[in-house]
């Protein structure tokens, strides 16, 4: 790394330092602990940029050379434009995480791809998996931490920055659980579909391995010490933050984190195109069972839960359901009521086209009252954007809409006396 490289990292740091310092973000903090506990009263805003990020920060615009100094660069300006340009409740933290390096044998099979003829396209499944036999080639990984090779990554950045920025090592804090993901990545998606009907003991088969491999995999993050406590900025798989302060319970055991101390999520949106009832009998149980472990859970993602919550509501210790889309929010949300947290993805495709802010400002609001008549803790995440078409003033906009429009929420809810 260039000398001016090293000059420029900790500038850039010294900035994200500053900004996790402000009482904004000691206020954030404190709100998603709230809401995490349904006792917050206003809705939260959590947004993403994910595939817009190329062009909210170009790479034109990068200026180290180095590709290690690089990679840091593009990270510490995407956390200045969330705590400067967004009107959202995104956190900032004065930290910088170094993930454990962890290495894994893999499950037997690599999946393989058909890739797509255009940019940024949709790949084709190329099943690795042609006939029920072919299951046994499967095998359970086997982790090895790599200890060496995570002191010297904390190492590198308390040298460059940790001056500035707490260096924090964080092991298995990501414990999502996607069967049926990981199953049509080696079968194919049309053949799992297909299998259903045709061949439903093989689904079942795939199953009941893909949940074994994952205790397994859970057995040994506990004996090895890897697990590491998600209930702080750590973003729970495809909703907003984990602070909480009800994990690890009261009167916990001191000791290595267990899954009973975390957040946990599943999800299956392979299965939105096939019935309640399918997809509750090939995958739900199973992924029921693996998260019958931990201390707070999650569930869904992209596919439509509308006509599936009756079996959703029954996992155990659930804080969270992702509400997509393409859901019926009003339904949902008399469904859902205090149960757990309504966590909502709205439209991502709204940042596409026309920027109409008066069509985004209504969208949100029929949420926002949906919510608001049913009770519902409601937690907005703006996830999925795959592009802004190269306007990233529309990310800016939409959070100063979704801000205007809960704080007119929270108001509403106070009443016009204020209390």
């Amino acid at each position: 790394m260039e000398t001016h490289e090293r000059v420029l990292l900790r500038d850039l740091a010294r900035q994200v330092a500053e900004l996790a310092s402000l009482p904004a973000m000691v206020g954030r903090r404190e709100l998603w602990r709230r809401h995490n506990r349904m006792e917050a009263r206003r809705p939260v805003v959590y947004i993403d940029p994910q595939g817009s990020w190329g062009e909210l920060i170009p790479e034109a615009e990068l200026r180290c050379e180095d590709r290690a100094a690089r990679d840091v660069e593009r990270q510490l300006r995407r956390q200045l434009f969330l705590g400067h340009q967004l009107d959202s409740d995104n956190v900032i933290e004065g930290e910088w995480v170094v993930p454990r390096v962890v290495h894994s044998s893999g499950w037997g099979l690599q999946p393989r791809r058909r890739p797509s003829t255009t940019e940024r396209g949709a790949f084709g499944f190329d099943p690795v998996i042609a006939e029920p036999g072919d299951l046994r080639q499967l095998r359970f990984p086997e982790v090895t931490p790599d200890e060496a090779a995570t002191q010297q990554r904390a190492e590198w950045f308390a040298d460059l920055f940790g001056d500035l920025l707490t260096i924090r090592l964080r092991g298995v804090a990501d414990l999502s659980y996607h069967l049926m993901n990981q199953y049509t990545a080696l079968r194919g998606l049309e053949e799992v579909l297909l299998d259903m009907v045709q061949h439903p003991q093989s689904v079942h088969d795939a199953m009941v391995f893909l949940e074994a491999g994952h205790r397994e995999l859970l057995r040994q993050y506990e004996q090895l010490r890897l697990l590491s406590l998600n209930n702080d900025s750590t973003p729970i798989y495809t909703s907003g933050y984990g602070y909480t302060d009800e994990l690890p319970r009261p009167g916990a055991p001191v000791g290595p984190v267990r899954p009973e101390d975390m957040w946990g999520w599943a999800e299956a949106q392979e299965m939105a195109v096939v019935s309640p009832r399918m997809h509750a009998e090939f995958v739900f149980p199973y992924e029921a069972r693996l998260l019958a472990r931990f201390g707070l859970n999650g569930y869904g993602c992209c596919d439509d839960v509308t006509d599936k919550l009756d079996f959703v509501l029954t996992l155990p210790r659930l804080r969270r359901v992702a509400v997509s889309p393409w859901a019926d929010v009003e339904r949902c949300a008399a469904r859902i009521g205090r149960q757990c947290i309504f966590m909502w993805k709205p439209q991502p495709a709204h940042l596409v086209g026309r920027f109409d802010g008066a069509m985004v400002e209504a969208y949100l609001r029929r949420t926002v009252a949906a919510a608001r008549a049913h009770s519902c803790t409601l937690e907005i995440v703006l996830l999925d954007t795959h592009t802004c078409e190269g306007h990233p003033e529309r990310f800016v906009d939409w959070s100063r809409i979704a801000r205007r429009v809960v704080e007119a929420d929270d108001a509403d809810a106070l009443g016009p006396s204020g209390g």
